[in-house]
């Protein structure tokens, strides 16, 4: 066993390829319906643009002869921020239409835009990027699409200017996922992307999957009236895997186009590649009919916002991910929910939380202050978001509430008995996507106390979001016993993986302060060094703000993050460890901030805003089975 010593100072610390995310959505079998409210203009507006770019004549877009120059009509949610990363969602008009049909024009917005506006200003879908093109392209002024035969041989061009003219300039003008509008950075972020549209435009829709499936994820086709090549176009999935897209299509009953999408269902199946999400929860494709509804913009404008909140929306957030179980926690607020005036002690004595809240919080008062959430302050923490401890703690109430396990014991009864400082240890669980990654968060606290709500639970709260499946990890704080401690939850994983619906394989581990020294033992040394038998080491390992010199040339793949302005860490010393772990042939990476200092956390507000993304990219590199 490794015996760890620490010298603690007076401020406790010492000074020495893209993977698809799994699809597991919760659709509801009845479609929402707008509410009356969301048609009137919003106060929290988004934004119309438009968009000029350069394509070819459709016909003869191979000899590339004849330039045209194209309009695109682009929503950008309110407060867009270029030091952001936004879904994108290519939205294609019917017949008869063109670009400014769904969302209107700057100057004359449609309904579907104050609709969009106060579903995401109501927390319903993530804010995104919508863009409004169309598929007309015979010569720039002509309504191509109102000749049916034109219109079908247009969509079924489309690809080659969506590919290479259309995505390439909405996605190297605004701030997308995409990392370059090369290729292969396109289709590396396709998990950031769908298309959809009604009538004409789900012709369309259809199209793009059997064309450029490799770029886009998710697919909205609306009434599609018509007959396609389907076996065709269902064929073009056999290049991915059954999870790798997720098509959600939506019709009336009272709509012309219901027969041709009913039986284009049955088709789905009966084909290898489709699985009925009523069927089974992993499937890759949903059929919704409206009662009484026709072949109208009524019918679209509902149909989209369903789609939305599909994809993108609190109760089902492919980018992050949350459980059907999660989605009702996370809609509005009521009465009975904690705020920033609850009383902490009113939170650790929740019955709900039985005997484990008291562990949400310091188990030492000394280090915490404040008496109620909005006022919690730790010892040498920094930028703690009231809102986002608000949020935390409601999340856990109402799984609790649910009656869902939030907390698991790491040890015995007769464990804890013979060590009874083992009674103030244990996981909190933080559910993604059923069977997903598992990432394992370690808060620190100079190992006097357990920071977590700081520096564990809002990671595991947000890698949650992605869909992934994380635990916070509650400690003795003391470095030996914590790596201990670590290395019983990892076998606790390992062991009950199954149960728990988590897959253990290219786990990571997370850690800040003196949580990052444990992970990063534990994860150089193994399980085996303390305690437990041989697990497999973990895929990478996410350090925050520690200045761990060791380097045994056995370390995991390594991300860091510190501040310049950090009077705890020298963030030098951080740097040069990770520039020795890669001189060792390991992948390794650090991000320093100007000007942040210890604590910082998710860093909302910062500067560090968004390192989490780049965390999540690291680890998801280094996974062996993606």
């Amino acid at each position: 066993m490794i015996v760890l010593t620490l010298l603690v100072w007076t401020l406790g610390f010492g000074s020495d390829n893209v993977a698809s995310e799994v699809i597991n959505i919760k659709i509801p079998q009845e479609l929402k319906e707008i509410p009356n409210e969301y048609f009137r203009p919003s106060s929290q507006s988004g934004t119309l643009v438009e968009l000029y770019y350069d394509t070819y004549e459709s016909f003869s877009y191979s000899e590339k002869s004849k330039t045209l120059k194209k309009r695109a009509i682009v929503y950008l949610p309110h407060g867009y921020d270029k030091n952001r990363k936004y879904d994108v969602f290519y939205l294609m008009h019917g017949g008869w239409g063109d670009e400014t049909t769904m969302l209107g024009t700057p100057d004359r917005p449609s309904p579907l835009k104050n609709v969009i506006d106060n579903a995401i200003a109501a927390g319903e879908i993530r804010p995104l990027i919508i863009v409004c093109p169309t598929y007309n392209n015979t010569n720039e002024n002509g309504l191509d699409s109102a000749s049916f035969s034109l219109a079908m041989q247009l969509t079924r061009n489309y690809h080659n200017e969506l590919v290479n003219d259309l995505i390439p300039a909405v996605e190297g003008t605004y701030s997308t996922y995409a990392a370059s509008t090369s290729r292969e950075d396109l289709i590396a972020s396709r998990d950031h992307r769908g298309f959809g549209g009604f009538s004409m435009g789900a012709v369309a829709t259809w199209r793009t999957f059997q064309y450029a499936l490799d770029y886009f994820r998710y697919f909205l086709p609306m009434s599609c009236g018509t007959t396609l090549d389907d076996e065709e176009i269902f064929a073009t999935a056999r290049r991915h895997d059954l999870n790798d897209y997720f098509v959600f299509i939506i019709t009336g009953t009272n709509d012309f186009a219901y027969s041709y999408d009913k039986a284009r269902v049955e088709l789905m199946e009966m084909s290898p590649y489709f699985i009925n999400i009523d069927e089974r929860h992993d499937g890759n494709f949903a059929f919704r009919v409206k009662e009484g509804y026709s072949h109208d913009m009524k019918a679209a404008m509902e149909y989209i916002y369903n789609g939305l909140k599909a994809f993108w929306g609190v109760q089902n957030n492919i980018k992050k991910g949350l459980s059907e179980a999660e989605t009702n926690l996370q809609k509005s607020q009521s009465q009975e929910d904690f705020t920033v005036n609850t009383k902490i002690e009113e939170v650790i004595k929740y019955p709900a939380f039985k005997d484990f809240g008291r562990l949400l919080f310091p188990t030492n008062k000394n280090y915490y202050s404040g008496d109620t959430l909005g006022e919690l302050s730790l010892m040498w923490y920094s930028n703690i978001n009231p809102s986002k401890t608000v949020e935390i703690v409601n999340y856990l109430k109402k799984r609790a509430d649910a009656g869902e396990t939030i907390f698991y014991d790491i040890y015995s009864d007769e464990e804890k008995l013979k060590d009874p400082s083992k009674k103030d240890t244990g996981l909190f669980f933080f559910r993604g996507n059923e069977g997903a990654k598992t990432a394992i968060i370690v808060a620190g606290g100079g190992f006097v106390y357990v920071g977590a709500m700081q520096d564990s639970f809002p990671h595991a709260l947000e890698l949650s979001k992605r869909g992934y499946n994380a635990f916070a990890l509650i400690y003795r704080p003391d470095p030996q016993a914590a790596c201990e401690d670590l290395a019983r939850a990892i076998a606790f994983l390992y062991e009950n993986a199954d149960e728990l619906g988590i897959d253990m394989q290219d786990y990571s581990l997370w850690g800040g302060s003196a949580g990052a020294r444990v992970v990063a033992w534990v994860g150089s040394h193994g399980t085996e060094s303390f305690g437990e038998k041989r697990y497999p080491r973990p895929a990478a390992v996410i350090m925050q703000y520690t200045a761990l010199t060791d380097v045994t040339g056995k370390e995991p793949p390594t991300f860091a993050v510190v501040g310049t302005s950090d009077p705890i860490v020298p963030y030098r010393v951080m740097m040069d460890r990770i520039k020795r772990i890669k001189a060792n042939g390991t992948d390794a990476e650090i991000i320093v901030f100007p000007g942040l200092s210890h604590g910082f956390g998710l860093g909302e507000g910062t500067i560090a805003e968004e390192w989490i993304d780049k965390a999540i990219e690291f680890w998801v590199k280094n996974m062996k089975n993606h």
